[in-house]
């Protein structure tokens, strides 16, 4: 039911074990052992996915590989295939879509749902909840855990409480119930930099930090003091922000080992250039800014970018621009993230009057190549067809 006041009802859905679920999908000889995806245990490798069975082991994401196999020598250990991740991904999107317009995708395996005006069709926010499980398991064979809430926050914590395969509603009145129990690290924003500065200020539950006025929060963390507190007490006013309403779309990948090979780190940048460019396409939108995100292994962020003439959205036209800032930044040291992103966004329209005739004429050219890519794409699968790096990435 929607809560009271007429705030809004959100869901927030999470794949389980997302890239280990599609592997014994795929391999279903392995269903019911300890499986992990994840990087080779003697080049820096670490896990990007455990299955349920692999956590009993203690194995966690993020965990070296190493470090997993010692904890479990019987692991069967798969190798990342993103392709097909992304693939499940955009059909689980599309069942998204039968329920509400108002998606706002995170990653690969988790999504926000506004579903607040979509009550009337369906009868209730766990009517729709339940469909979204049932149609993901029967047409795709894999569980997803719901969390049901009248904001973000708690419909995110919602979801992660009775995994896998779990559906919970947190009605605004009961979240006062086991708030002040969790530590203050499952606050949106707290990570590990955070959380230390607030063990040092003796602060390591929501209790904790609720005991503290707001304004003394924010002169310690500035802005963001006041935002915990308002979600120490399950006050969240974000919306769900789909990708047509989005100041940005971007996507990014971590690696399961650092990667230093140019030619896979190129292929990956358009794989993501391409994803990106079809979600802008999709949201009826062009941008006039693009920018990289490369992390290195010890964990160093650098993100650059570029502001454009003029609006875009052809893949052809993000791609020039990513490549050109990865080529002129990326110092060949290895990777274990890489992303890109548009930003700038605004409401697509025809190529000018103005513009030279043949770059027009480009242009149409570029967008009549991404319409036909993006409905082979459509009924075939994200996977179904891909350009080619070195092609796409030339500039004459």
């Amino acid at each position: 039911m929607t809560e009271q006041g007429g705030s809004r009802t959100i869901l927030h859905v999470d794949m389980d074990a997302f890239f280990a679920a599609v592997e014994m999908l795929d391999h279903p000889q392995y269903a019911g052992l300890p499986l992990a995806v994840g990087g080779n245990a003697t080049r820096r490798g670490v896990v990007a996915a455990a299955s349920y069975e692999a956590r009993r082991f203690g194995i966690h994401s993020a965990m070296p590989t190493a470090t997993a196999l010692r904890l479990c020598p019987q692991l069967i250990l798969l190798p990342p295939r993103l392709p097909r991740y992304r693939d499940i991904s955009h059909r689980i999107q599309q069942i998204f879509a039968r329920y509400t317009p108002l998606i706002e995708p995170l990653s690969l395996d988790e999504a926000f749902l506004d579903v607040t005006n979509s009550l009337q069709l369906f009868g209730s926010a766990q009517a729709i909840a339940r469909g979204i499980k049932d149609a993901i398991q029967q047409q795709l064979g894999l569980t997803a855990s719901v969390g049901i809430a009248g904001n973000k926050f708690l419909a995110k914590l919602a979801s992660d409480i009775d995994k896998p395969d779990g559906l919970v509603h947190i009605p605004q009145h009961q979240a006062e119930r086991f708030l002040p129990s969790l530590p203050v690290s499952r606050l949106w924003g707290v990570g590990k930099a955070t959380a230390h500065r607030l063990e040092r200020m003796d602060i390591h539950s929501i209790a904790d930090l609720r005991k503290h006025d707001p304004a003394q929060l924010e002169a310690w963390l500035g802005r963001q003091g006041r935002l915990l507190w308002q979600l120490a007490h399950g006050r969240d006013d974000r919306p769900v922000v789909p990708d047509r309403q989005a100041r940005s779309i971007s996507h990014e990948i971590t690696f399961a080992e650092d990667v230093h090979d140019e030619d896979r780190l190129r292929a990956q940048l358009l794989m993501l250039t391409e994803h990106v460019a079809w979600r802008l396409r999709q949201s009826g939108k062009c941008c006039q800014g693009v920018w990289i995100r490369l992390r290195d292994g010890n964990f160093h962020t650098m993100t650059r970018r570029v502001s454009l003439a003029q609006p875009v959205n052809t893949t052809h036209a993000v791609w020039q621009q990513a490549r050109r800032l990865f080529v002129r930044h990326w110092q060949h040291q290895p990777l274990r993230l890489i992303g890109v992103g548009v930003e700038r966004l605004q409401a697509a329209e025809s190529p000018r009057q103005g513009e030279l005739f043949a770059e027009a004429g480009s242009q149409r050219k570029q967008q009549q190549i991404d319409r036909i890519v993006d409905r082979i794409q459509q009924r075939f699968g994200r996977n179904a067809l891909h350009r080619a790096a070195g092609k796409c990435g030339s500039t004459g």
